[in-house]
């Protein structure tokens, strides 16, 4: 970075996260030249983050509230280590637009959005007027918080179901449930606003319209420092167990050129509604029989599946982050996406029911060769605890087209030994001889369908 060009340069960044997505934040602030700063929790001394970097500070004890939720001791982890920037990656502070604030106030180059886009995009029926105002298309449903579950049921006649039930303030899935009636919505409500109240602090809950056989559909945005929005792609993230993602892949099978074109443009609108900056994402649902598609939210941080996008553009998005936070322009002029990537989440968790697994690793061998990238948390001889989302790695394959990518990934997934703990390893592989997937005709119900409720 030049001095001279940027009045906020900086050269050192701590990495406010843990595991695949801190490694992965570290290789590219290294490779930039710029000193990396990792914090990490008693529970994660001895993974691969921690020696990864220049230098390493513990926060706390296990639980994510007494380290990487703990914003004091985050800063004061920085102070300490004279860092100069931080960056959260994704999950803990990453979307915590108080945090962000506090970071600034701090003196210190937050390498994230303006904290009113973060705290304006926060809030799903906030950000679902802003849109609708925006003129980008949003599902039907209720536009302030639903009080009750009285309420609730006459929100639900009027909107008609089946609807979908969700945390105000939520993400992850948490809080979400579907109704076809209203015995089911009482119940959908009642779980929502419990788990909004546990896990978000907030206990509202919004309706929207549920929408039968839908896409998900993301498009990748990028907010210069000029305030231009990029759009650089979308990925089809609809493969889900219990409304979170497993699997990715770009371009979406379901989206031709005349409706990428729309949805990149309403992407585009909706980082210029907020005075987008830095690298977010644009969800979307989109239903394949219609063409229609509709705003979910906004997440206002790198992406877990960021890589698939990475691998067709040729782009590193955390640079661009970097980059930006400093004032300075991208490292392209155009992004022209060509292939095909897919993105498979490995995961410590039972195969069938998607239980976590923790454990001690005792093999960890990772696939090589030509189109393929590990972003990895864990190596061998690590444990697995409790604390954190059991995700080990992911594992991400390019090809000059689908079915290319396709056959890399098989061959990859077969070649990936983790042995000591369970894995869903073998559930992915059952994937990619699926029917529906391998032609590109699924929807957000194919993990329901592999592996039925009980």
């Amino acid at each position: 970075m030049n001095g001279e060009e940027c009045p906020q340069v900086f050269e050192s960044v701590l990495v406010a996260n843990r595991g695949e997505v801190a490694s992965r934040i570290i290789h590219t602030v290294r490779s930039m030249g710029l000193k990396a700063i990792a914090v990490y929790s008693e529970a994660d001394a001895g993974l691969p983050f921690v020696a990864e970097a220049d230098e390493a500070i513990l926060l706390g004890p296990a639980q994510p509230v007494h380290s990487y939720l703990d914003a004091p001791s985050v800063l004061e982890a920085a102070r300490r280590t004279n860092a100069q920037a931080i960056h959260p990656g994704y999950g803990f502070l990453a979307e915590n637009a108080g945090f962000a604030r506090r970071v600034m106030d701090a003196g210190l180059v937050w390498v994230g959005p303006p904290p009113l886009a973060m705290a304006r995009m926060g809030d799903k029926i906030n950000a679902r007027n802003l849109m609708k105002e925006a003129g980008v298309p949003v599902v039907a449903g209720v536009w302030e918080p639903v009080p009750d579950e009285d309420t609730a049921a006459e929100e639900a006649e009027r909107i008609g179901y089946p609807v979908m039930v969700k945390a105000a303030a939520g993400g992850g899935g948490i809080g979400m449930g579907a109704a076809r009636d209203e015995g089911a919505l009482r119940a959908a409500y009642r779980t929502a606003r419990s788990r909004a109240e546990r896990f978000f602090a907030s206990p509202d809950v919004l309706l929207e319209r549920y929408v039968e056989h839908a896409r998900h559909v993301e498009v990748q945005i990028l907010g210069l420092a000029d305030g231009t929005v990029l759009a650089l792609g979308e990925r089809d993230c609809s493969v889900q167990r219990r409304h979170q993602k497993v699997a990715e892949e770009t371009p979406s099978p379901a989206v031709g050129d005349e409706l990428r074109a729309r949805m990149l443009g309403a992407a585009i609108k909706a980082g210029e509604t907020v005075g987008y900056r830095g690298a977010g994402t644009v969800e979307f649902l989109l239903d394949p029989a219609t063409g229609e598609f509709f705003f979910l939210e906004m997440n206002t941080r790198l992406q877990v599946e960021h890589p698939v996008t990475e691998l067709v553009t040729g782009i590193d998005l955390v640079e661009q982050q970097l980059r930006i936070a400093a004032g300075e322009p991208p490292t392209f002029t155009e992004a022209r996406p060509r292939g095909h990537a897919v993105e498979f989440r490995v995961y410590a968790e039972d195969p069938r029911r998607f239980l976590p697994q923790p454990g001690k690793i005792k093999v960890w061998e990772e696939p090589v060769g030509e189109g393929i990238r590990i972003d990895a948390g864990y190596a061998e001889g690590n444990t697995v605890t409790p604390f954190y989302d059991p995700l080990l790695a992911k594992l991400c394959v390019y090809g000059v087209d689908r079915p290319a990518a396709l056959a890399r990934a098989r061959a990859a997934l077969a070649a990936f030994r983790i042995e000591g703990l369970e894995t869903n390893l073998p559930f992915l592989a059952e994937l990619l001889e699926r029917p529906e997937f391998l032609d590109g005709s699924y929807d957000t119900g194919l993990v329901d369908r592999m592996r039925p409720p009980s």
